[in-house]
C-alpha cells in the first residue's frame, strides 16, 4: 500500500469542515456545556480529521482501516450529539437540518472509502 497523502483526502477535508462548523455553533451554546456537550462535540469533530491523517501514517490498509474506522464511529457519536443539541434547543431546525445533512454526507463518503480499502484486502 502506498500512503495517502491525509490533506488531499475529501474525508480529511470534510471532515475539518465539520471541526470548523462544530466551533461556529458551539460559541452560542449555555455556558454551562462548556465542559459538557461543548467539549464532546468539539473532541468528536476533531477525532473525525485526526484519525484520518493518523491512519494514513500506517503501513498497510488493514491498519488504516482501524482508523478510518475510528473516524466513522466520531462522526456517528457527533451526529448524536448534535440531535441532543438540537433537542435541547441550542441550534436551530435549520443549522440542524443543514449540519445533520453535512455529517450524513460524510459517514457515506468515510464508509465508501473504507470498502474500498476492504476490497483491495
Amino acid at each position: 500500500m502506498g500512503r495517502h497523502n491525509f490533506k488531499k483526502l475529501k474525508i480529511w477535508q470534510e471532515g475539518i469542515s465539520v471541526v470548523q462548523e462544530t466551533y461556529k455553533i458551539v460559541k452560542d451554546f449555555p455556558d454551562y456545556e462548556r465542559f459538557n456537550l461543548v467539549s464532546q462535540l468539539i473532541r468528536c469533530a476533531v477525532s473525525i480529521p485526526s484519525n484520518i491523517a493518523e491512519g494514513t501514517s500506517k503501513s498497510t490498509d488493514r491498519h488504516l482501516n482501524k482508523f478510518i474506522e475510528d473516524s466513522l464511529g466520531s462522526a456517528f457519536e457527533w451526529e448524536t450529539q448534535l440531535i441532543i443539541a438540537y433537542s435541547e434547543n441550542y441550534v436551530t431546525e435549520e443549522q440542524f437540518k443543514v449540519l445533520e445533512s453535512k455529517i450524513q454526507q460524510l459517514q457515506k463518503m468515510i464508509s465508501g472509502f473504507q470498502a474500498g480499502l476492504n476490497l483491495k484486502s
